[in-house]
């Protein structure tokens, strides 16, 4: 995985990766900076992200290791967005297979795609029921406890 070279002389905005172990490339630490103008500004996000062994035919996961309070992330942290998802045809018929993964996508396009999820959560399919709903019907109780928990994890960085 050149991936890590590649970070490293072109780094991203937004966020750093690297492994969690020197050892084991098959996980990395990611720290997320929350995204400027977005509720959760400010914040510092960790992430585990987990590759399997047929990387890069199937996607790595996802799964924040601070809290977050968002529509597309499971309670238990998992990140559900199209291009984390095997690719081929959705059983569902939600999604294209041209959203899905693809063996094109690096972490840094997994990365750009989780802090514009951020920006603009996705309802129609939410991982989190309980935060689309309050997204949906109570944007002001939702606006505070996102940010509420954007400054707990900057203080806790």
């Amino acid at each position: 995985m050149c991936v890590r070279v590649e970070l490293t002389k072109r780094p991203v905005e937004g966020f750093s990766a690297g492994l969690l172990e020197d050892d084991n490339i098959f996980e990395w630490e990611i720290m997320i900076m929350g995204p400027h103008d977005t509720l959760y500004e400010g914040g510092f996000f960790r992430a585990i992200m987990t590759f399997p062994k047929e990387y890069p035919l199937l996607p790595p996961k996802l799964r924040f290791t601070t809290d977050i309070y968002h529509p597309n992330v499971y309670p238990n942290g998992e990140v559900c967005i199209s291009i984390l998802h095997p690719p081929g045809e959705d059983k569902y018929g939600y999604e294209q297979a041209s959203e899905r993964w693809s063996p094109v996508h690096t972490v840094e396009t997994i990365l750009i795609s989780v802090i514009s999820m951020l920006s603009s959560p996705n309802d129609e399919s939410p991982a989190n029921i309980e935060a689309a709903k309050e997204w949906r019907d109570n944007y002001p109780s939702y606006k505070k406890k996102v940010q509420r928990i954007a400054r707990r994890s900057a203080e806790e960085f």
